[in-house]
C-alpha cells in the first residue's frame, strides 16, 4: 500500500473503532475471508465457508447492522478556504445560482473523507467454532503461522474520499443544489469538480461495497511464548566457549552483543519446534485469536526497503 494513504488509514480505525480499508483498490472482503499481509500488500487466499474449512450450517450472520453515522465522517489537516454562492450565465437557462467550495490540504497525506448510511454483515458465534478454526488452519488442513480472518465487513450507501499528494494542495468543489448556511457539499452526489491541485486520490462511490472489515489474527498463546523465549536465551549461554573450540580461530568476545527477551518476541520461534510437535492435538495450547490492532495497520505500509 502506498504510504500516502496512511493518514487515512490511522484515522479510519480510531474513528469507527477498529474497521480497516482497502480504497483505493476496492477490494472486496466479506466475513470468512482469509489473508496475509506481504511487504505492504492484502494477500486473499480463500473463505472459509466457500472452501469448506466451516461448515455454512455451523454459523450464524447478523445483516444490515447499523452503525454509528458521525463516526464514518472526518478528515486531518484541511480546512474550507472558501465558500459562498455565485451566479453563472446559460445559454438555455440563462442566470442560476451556484454553491461553491475550495478546500485546502494542508500536507501531503491530508484528506477528508465522508460515509453515509453505514451497515455492518457480521458473524455473530465466532466463539462456537474458533477453535476448530485453529486447529484446521495450523495443522489438520493448513499449516498457517500467520493469517487473518473476516468476522465482519461494512457497507456505505455512499463514500467520498480525497487525499492530498503534496502540501498546499486544493479542491474546488461547486454544486447547483440548495445548500443553506453554506454546509459542506463535500460528499454530495450533485457536487463537481472545477480543479484540483496536487489532490493524489479523489473519488465517490455510489454503491454498497464491502470495503471496509475488521479480522482475527492467529496469535501465539502468551505461555508458549515465554517459554519459547526462555530456551532461546538459554541457548546463548556459552556461545563465546563454543565458538572458541569450535573454530580455528582467536576471538576477542569483551563487549560482545547478547540479546535481550523483548527482541524475541516478533521472531518466528515457532519454525523451531520440532518435527510433528504442533498437531491437530496440541494446536490449541500454541495458538490463540486476536483482535487486529494498529500494529497490523502499519504492516500495510511497512514495505520493504523503505
Amino acid at each position: 500500500m502506498e504510504r500516502i494513504y496512511r493518514n487515512f488509514y490511522r484515522n479510519l480505525y480510531m474513528h469507527t473503532g477498529g474497521y480497516i480499508s482497502t480504497i483505493p483498490n476496492n477490494q472486496s472482503m466479506l466475513p470468512g475471508d482469509f489473508f496475509q499481509v506481504r511487504n505492504g500488500e492484502l494477500l486473499m487466499l480463500g473463505n472459509i465457508f466457500r472452501n469448506g474449512i466451516i461448515n455454512a450450517e455451523d454459523v450464524s450472520f447478523g445483516y444490515e447492522i447499523r452503525l454509528n453515522p458521525a463516526a464514518w465522517s472526518f478528515s486531518d489537516g484541511v480546512n474550507k478556504a472558501y465558500a459562498g454562492r455565485s451566479v453563472a450565465q446559460s445559454v438555455v437557462e440563462g442566470s442560476f445560482e451556484f454553491s461553491k467550495q475550495v478546500l485546502a490540504f494542508s500536507g501531503k497525506g491530508s484528506f477528508m473523507f465522508k460515509g453515509s448510511l453505514p451497515e455492518a454483515l457480521k458473524i455473530l458465534n465466532w466463539n462456537d467454532f474458533q477453535q476448530a478454526l485453529i486447529i484446521k488452519l495450523t495443522s489438520a488442513l493448513y499449516s498457517f503461522r500467520e493469517l487473518y480472518v473476516v468476522t465482519e465487513s461494512v457497507t456505505l450507501s455512499d463514500c467520498t474520499l480525497a487525499v492530498a499528494g503534496a502540501s498546499k494542495a486544493e479542491l474546488e468543489i461547486a454544486t447547483e443544489s440548495e445548500n443553506f448556511g453554506l454546509t459542506d457539499i463535500f460528499g454530495q452526489g450533485s457536487a463537481k469538480t472545477i480543479q484540483s491541485k496536487d489532490i493524489e486520490y479523489y473519488q465517490r462511490i455510489e454503491k454498497r461495497k464491502p470495503l471496509f472489515f475488521k479480522a482475527k489474527k492467529l496469535e501465539v498463546q502468551n505461555e508458549r511464548l515465554e517459554i519459547f523465549i526462555n530456551e532461546l536465551l538459554y541457548m546463548t549461554q556459552g556461545y563465546e566457549a563454543w565458538a572458541t573450540d569450535f573454530y580455528n580461530c582467536e576471538f576477542e568476545f569483551d563487549d560482545t552483543y547478547h540479546p535481550q527477551k523483548t527482541q524475541f518476541e516478533k521472531a518466528g520461534v515457532l519454525e523451531m519446534l520440532q518435527a510433528n510437535e504442533l498437531n491437530p492435538a496440541t494446536a490449541l495450547q500454541y495458538f490463540k485469536w486476536a483482535d487486529t490492532s494498529m500494529d497490523d495497520v502499519e504492516k500495510l505500509f511497512a514495505v520493504y526497503g523503505n
